[in-house]
């Protein structure tokens, strides 16, 4: 099992290959536990876990890469912002009126 730090240390790149080979080391194990081959059920687990902290970090990073590339376009061109214009108010009728206006 490998700590989420280990993994934020490594590149985007490898990491994505590693989660594909995590990814079918998990479809093994799940093949020999059907099987019933699988000699530690704990590695399911683990590698099920160690795939969600992966995905994790890399979904992290691309929001961090979409958070500075709208930054950046923002600075650049920034936008006028729109007014909203108000609704009027709904007056609220009761159940009482509703029946009395209805006969």
């Amino acid at each position: 099992m490998t700590k989420a730090k280990e993994f934020r240390e490594r590149e985007t790149q490898h990491l994505s290959a590693e989660l594909a080979e995590k990814q079918k080391h998990l479809f093994d194990l799940r093949t020999q536990a059907v099987t019933e081959k699988l000699e530690n059920p704990s590695l399911l687990r683990k590698t099920r876990k160690d795939i969600a902290r992966m995905k994790t970090i890399l979904r992290e990073r691309q929001l961090e890469e979409t958070k500075t590339a709208t930054a950046t376009a923002t600075k650049e061109t920034p936008e006028p912002k729109a007014t909203k214009e108000k609704k009027p108010a709904k007056a609220k009728t009761t159940k009482a009126k509703a029946t009395k206006k209805a006969k």
